[in-house]
């Protein structure tokens, strides 16, 4: 008589009143399994759940069971779990690292606290470290001394030091470069089929799911709505929530008009930025090294790049707010105004949104009731009824916030817009209601827009032109189209390739 593998995990009746509703589901041994839908729908709730670290004040009902032994509750049993058995990598590392501890310290504290001591602990690290392709002479590196990407690696190191059964990664590359995402999603991979540790992956990105699990969990409202193998449920997705997520993960956008013949409303020319640093810090850094641009009137321009190849100092030097080390840069009298990446830290918490749109029309000769009336209008264009004015930006979600922040670069009526990775952070569904947001507002105010971004599937829709940068030079540059299908650079190549995008 034989007896089946119990799942590696199994949730069953998983329930936090008015937040978790009867989430069940199981991950085999060795089996990938994404978790899957928008910010609030309960995701990582239902990791923080798994691995008990869920807030005193929230109640979990239901049974988990870790290869068919109910998880216990009391934490002080847990602890002996964490990170044995069950092991979790979070969404940001700069935050689950501890800033003033050595990186290679942190994961022999891992080992430490587990019991593994000594010289065995020495090896194990090195190994781990090895393991998860971190070079040898960044050993004594301090968090901020390593780049996101590193980061994100020492966390993997650390959560599989002792080869753990599960392991939950929670929105593990959500700010990282789409190569760097490509090689952090690949480790896990690799490292997970080694050791034969079921995975739950939680993330946004359907096009990564896709090609990372063999079963998908869709939740909306702390419910599940659709599971079953990923492709089946991506290619014909069954429930109306699904078939949302799918259908936002491109953007509805019209093909740009022809700007062939239009003026020119911006120039660069020759820009070089240098940032002075001492020599025992490895002297000068070059940002930017001699790039030229044109943006024609009613043009949309796309800037892509991985972290480090001067898209945003570009942009800050297109926005006047730094000088370039040489060339120079032309807008002719055009009013340049300017959305940046994350409206949490640009706008002012203190401040009602009414106060921070009307903010830029302080300068005007406008009467109060002018300013409120303007302030009213271009927030009404971006989709936010006066029911906002009177609030605070911690009471929106963060497309609301972002749609405030167009509203307030709107506000004096620039010609030119420059937004610099305003999507970055949002879900599929957002994401695009944002991406179509720019193109309406590029066609109803005539502006001519700078995109910068990581991310090539989005500018390929919004933008009819792109500039590739690395290290500091466009190294491609044409329609957007033309360059997707056919680039001629091996850096191209190797972007364009690592981008998750969903087949079928």
């Amino acid at each position: 008589m034989t007896t089946s593998t119990p799942p590696t995990l199994s949730v069953s009746g998983l329930s936090i009143p008015g937040i978790l509703d009867d989430v069940s589901f199981d991950i085999g041994p060795g089996e990938r399994v994404g978790l899957i839908g928008e910010s609030g729908s309960g995701k990582s709730l239902t990791a923080l759940s798994v691995t008990r670290l869920l807030p005193e004040n929230l109640d979990a009902r239901g049974t988990i069971r870790l290869a068919g032994e109910e998880l216990p509750r009391s934490d002080a049993a847990m602890q002996k779990l964490r990170g044995t058995r069950v092991a979790m990598v979070f969404q940001e590392p700069m935050t689950a690292l501890d800033p003033l501890m050595k990186a290679s310290d942190q994961i022999l504290e891992a080992l430490h606290v587990h019991g593994v001591h000594g010289a065995e602990a020495s090896r194990r690290a090195r190994s781990l470290w090895e393991d998860v392709g971190l070079r040898e002479d960044r050993w004594h590196a301090y968090p901020h001394q390593l780049s996101g990407g590193q980061r994100q690696r020492v966390l993997i190191a650390m959560a599989l030091a002792h080869d753990p059964d599960l392991l939950i990664c929670d929105e593990p590359t959500t700010a990282l470069d789409v190569t760097v995402q490509k090689h952090i999603v690949d480790l896990i991979l690799t490292l997970v089929e080694r050791k034969g540790t079921g995975l739950l992956f939680i993330t946004h990105d359907l096009g990564l799911v896709q090609r990372t699990c063999e079963k998908v969990v869709v939740m909306q409202r702390g419910r599940i709505v659709e599971t079953g193998p990923t492709e089946t449920v991506l290619r014909d997705p069954q429930h109306e929530y699904t078939r949302s997520l799918v259908a936002h993960s491109q953007p509805r956008i019209s093909p740009p008009r022809s700007t062939e013949d239009a003026p020119v409303v911006l120039r660069a020319e020759g820009l070089r930025k240098v940032h002075p640093r001492p020599a025992r810090r490895g002297g000068p850094v070059t940002a930017l090294d001699g790039v030229d641009l044109e943006l024609r009137r009613g043009a949309r321009l796309g800037i892509v790049g991985e972290s480090g190849s001067g898209k945003s100092s570009l942009l800050r030097l297109l926005a006047g707010l730094d000088t370039p080390t040489e060339g120079r840069v032309e807008s002719e009298g055009q009013r340049i105004h300017m959305v940046f990446q994350d409206p949490m830290s640009s706008l002012d918490p203190r401040m009602r949104v009414e106060s921070i749109v009307g903010e830029p029309l302080r300068g005007q000769r406008l009467s109060r009731a002018e300013r409120r009336e303007r302030v009213r209008e271009v927030l009404h264009a971006v989709g936010i009824g006066d029911d906002a004015l009177r609030r605070f930006p911690h009471e929106f979600s963060g497309g609301q916030r972002q749609r405030i922040s167009i509203a307030r670069a709107l506000a004096l009526q620039p010609d030119i817009l420059l937004a610099d990775e305003p999507v970055s952070a949002l879900d599929v569904t957002v994401r695009s209601t944002i991406i179509e947001l720019l193109e309406k507002l590029c066609e109803d105010f005539d502006l001519s827009l700078v995109f910068v971004s990581h991310d090539l599937t989005v500018t390929r829709y919004l933008c009819e032109e792109m500039l590739i940068m690395r290290q500091g030079r466009v190294i491609e540059r044409g329609p957007s189209e033309e360059l997707m299908r056919h680039p001629s650079s091996d850096y191209a190549r190797e972007l364009i390739a690592a981008v998750p995008t969903l087949r079928g």
